[in-house]
């Protein structure tokens, strides 16, 4: 779905980014050199693009990888929902019946290889496709190629029967195409899809849809001798790891400004350092001894401090961001409680998202949230099936329903969180306001970097019964109308497992609507569509909604162009410069 939605901020929200632009408009002329310092809570969760999911992951690989289509970093709401030709010289219109789209490559693009630099190719592209498939890399955006790239789900299959070695990995992908996937000279990619879908598009702004060098299929996918030898097409390259501690990234040599329309590279490295608190970092951003953060949610009293003091180097941006409760309906905890509709509703009355809001850091950042897509995405409307004056829960609603599931006395449920930012007291609230309805909390607090990578995205943790409740965030994948990037990774299930989808969610009606949408013709007939999909999700409680969230910026005296990179919710290491 082609389809704009301006994504509107509060009337704050618009006076900072009012002020920023106009700080903007007086800064100096561009400087190249310097090091661009990132301070960050939690490492990388991927060096490979194939499998990077993390809005913050983003920010990195649009540094180091490039893909057909990506987004001008600006403060400009509609221009950084525009797609943008990244290899591509330009954004196609598709033929055959908006079946078949034909992309032409930019000249000059490189990959900088061990054995020296050589030009990237429509074939690299399709590589890189193919690289999706393989079960012993995992990517969460495969679901929404798998079956509208025509021949990918054949791929696929053929794939998940390969030993997985890297030679035996090697030699199926070598060996066999994508029959969707056409390269008919090294400058041209042609890709025929299975059905309409005005979508695509935005999703090979995905960093997952990016090519790949043949070097890369003689190590395991994203393991250490890949991250070793790592081979980037972006403006920077790896210069030095230490995982869970600094990331420096250099120029890469065989990088020319020519053939990149979207990034500038003006500062000469990056380098992220890991393991710094919120508070600690927004204190050096101020002391000047650092520029930029990479993972940090700017804590509500340091939040209300520089809006009280009018900072002009803070700023909002919307991305359709969200945060809700995952309900364990696999695991038979408390005799597969969970499993009971009652129960799930009673969790949807039990919890006070007013209280989040207010952990959250307010009514300026965030709003109690009722659905699974967020404001500024396309389908999102006021609803709520679950009502509570002021959106502050109602205990004894929640307590009825446990007594008529069969729990009068209550029930104890197992919650993971992130130690991250504001997200342990986030969590605290939930259990406090659960116990009121009759429900305990068990929290048990994981490591931000381990959270999604190792303990919520492995089946067992969810069969097994490791816990019964968790929060989780969302943010849709791409911009521009994205609700398929919300709805399909995390609420459908086809027989494959899905990365995100952590109980292998399905509801058929709600794929039907969602298919009407995908193919509708006008962004009013799909903003209905893909809001009946919103409420008949929420009918079956799988999740409980409880924030939606603008995205708060903050940077360093230093840092001069700070545009906003849509799908990275962060100002664009690629086209900063420094004034130091």
């Amino acid at each position: 779905m082609s389809f704009r939605t301006k994504k509107h901020a509060l009337g704050l929200a618009a006076f900072m980014l009012a002020a920023s632009c106009s700080t903007l408009a007086l800064a100096a002329d561009p400087q190249t050199g310097g090091a661009l310092r990132i301070l960050g809570t939690a490492d990388i969760d991927h060096f490979d693009p194939t499998s990077g999911a993390l809005v913050t992951t983003n920010n990195f690989l649009r540094a180091v990888s490039r893909q057909l289509i990506s987004y001008e970093a600006s403060t400009d709401e509609n221009s950084r929902l525009e797609p943008k030709g990244d290899l591509a010289t330009e954004v196609p219109q598709p033929t055959n019946d908006g079946l078949t789209y034909t992309f032409t490559l930019r000249d000059g693009v490189a990959w900088n290889t061990p054995s020296g630099e050589r030009a990237l190719t429509a074939q690299d592209f399709e590589r890189g496709m193919k690289r999706m498939c393989n079960p012993s890399l995992g990517s969460a955006a495969l679901t929404y190629y798998v079956d509208l790239i025509k021949g990918m789900r054949e791929f696929c299959d053929g794939f998940a029967k390969v030993e997985p070695t890297v030679d035996a990995m090697k030699a199926y992908i070598e060996g066999n195409d994508i029959s969707g996937i056409e390269t008919p000279d090294d400058k041209t990619v042609v890709i025929n899809l299975t059905e309409k879908a005005g979508d695509f598009v935005y999703m090979l702004s995905l960093p997952t849809a990016a090519p790949a060098p043949v070097e890369v299929l003689d190590y395991m996918p994203d393991g250490p001798d890949y991250r070793s030898n790592f081979i980037s097409s972006g403006p920077y390259t790896i210069g030095e790891y230490v995982p869970d501690s600094r990331l420096q990234l250099v120029r890469n040599p065989a990088w020319k400004a020519e053939s990149d329309p979207l990034r500038k590279a003006y500062v000469d490295e990056v380098e992220i350092t890991f393991g710094i608190q919120p508070d600690a970092a927004i204190q050096q951003l101020q002391a000047g001894d650092g520029d930029m953060t990479y993972d940090i949610v700017i804590p509500p009293a340091t939040l209300h401090m520089l809006t009280t003091a009018g900072d002009e180097k803070l700023m909002t941006m919307s991305v359709g961001r969200t945060a809700f409760i995952f309900i364990n309906t696999v695991s038979d905890n408390n005799k597969g409680a969970l499993k009971d509709l009652r129960v799930r509703q009673a969790l949807q009355y039990a919890i006070d998202k007013a209280a989040t809001v207010q952990q959250r850091g307010g009514p300026t950042v965030a709003k109690p949230q009722h659905g699974i897509f967020g404001p500024g995405v396309l389908g999102y409307h006021d609803f709520d099936l679950y009502p509570s004056e002021g959106s502050k829960g109602d205990p004894e609603k929640a307590k009825a329903l446990l007594a008529e599931a069969g729990f009068p006395d209550g029930i104890t449920l197992k919650m993971p969180y992130r130690n991250q930012n504001a997200e342990p007291a986030i969590a605290q609230t939930i259990q406090a306001s659960m116990k009121k309805a009759g429900i305990e909390i068990e929290l048990t607090p994981v490591a931000p970097a381990d959270y999604y990578s190792k303990f919520m995205t492995n089946p067992l943790n969810t069969k097994e019964g490791n816990w019964d409740i968790a929060p989780v965030g969302w943010s849709p994948d791409w911009v521009g109308g994205a609700a398929r990037s919300v709805f399909q990774p995390q609420f459908t299930y086809n027989g494959t497992h899905q990365t995100y989808n952590y109980t292998d969610y399905n509801n058929e009606e709600a794929n039907k609507f969602a298919q009407q949408a995908i193919n509708a013709t006008t962004s009013e007939e799909a903003a209905k569509l893909w809001a009946q999909v919103d409420e008949l999700v929420m009918k079956d409680a799988p999740v409980v909604p409880f924030i939606s969230e603008q995205v708060v910026l903050y940077h360093g005296e230093a840092v001069q162009n700070f545009q906003p990179y849509a799908i990275g919710a962060q100002g664009d290491w690629t086209n900063v410069w420094l004034d130091r």
